[in-house]
């Protein structure tokens, strides 16, 4: 079992810390507080990102040296919102927060992943009618291996998981997020994910 640090104690933070939990993994949440989150990631093997996209950049990149040398799965989708508060465009067109991450962070393994989903589906896939897609994307082929350990855990079936390849495929799962407004609009708050089928 991995030693977990969880930034960010919102829905999608305490959501995965929860159920990260139940399977046997030490998980630490930090919020807000001053050094929590240098705190956790200090002492954490694998770091979750699920601090708001917008800032997380600059947030995390406050965590260089705690984070060095870990894996950071990141979670978020950076976005500028319109006046109904959902996603309206992307804060890095034609990049992503990974990619900006990965930049900022030279000696951390950045993973993409579970960014194309309602945070219910995260840690219940098989809650859905039809099989979701998690997809991964890192320079790291032994970060990513770590990571489809924990999508696992949460109850990805491994064929339910593809690996897109380098960082710079998260601008593909990034831009996503902008099918979702559309999507909460027609059908409400119902989870959903994008899924790949073959």
């Amino acid at each position: 079992m991995d030693r977990i640090a969880v930034l960010g104690n919102g829905r999608v933070g305490g959501n995965l810390a929860a159920a990260l939990t139940r399977v046997g993994h030490e998980v630490s949440v930090a919020g807000r507080a001053p050094n929590a989150a240098a705190d956790s990631a200090r002492k954490a093997r694998v770091v979750i990102n699920a601090t708001p996209g917008d800032s997380s950049l600059e947030r995390l990149t406050a965590l260089r040296e705690e984070l060095r040398g870990k894996i950071l799965v990141d979670l978020a989708n950076a976005t500028v919102d319109g006046p109904d508060g959902l996603p309206a465009e992307l804060l890095y067109p034609g990049s992503s927060l990974a990619e900006q991450l990965q930049e900022a962070l030279p000696g951390t393994h950045v993973v993409k992943t579970l960014n194309t989903m309602l945070h219910p589906v995260m840690t219940a896939p098989g809650s859905l009618a039809q099989k979701p897609t998690a997809f991964l994307s890192g320079e790291s082929a032994e970060a990513k291996q770590v990571v489809r350990g924990l999508l696992g855990d949460l109850g990805w079936q491994s064929e339910w998981v593809t690996d897109l390849g380098g960082i710079e495929t998260a601008r593909a799962t990034e831009a996503a997020v902008l099918f979702v407004p559309h999507v909460i609009r027609t059908g409400g708050f119902a989870p959903f994910a994008v899924s790949i089928a073959r």
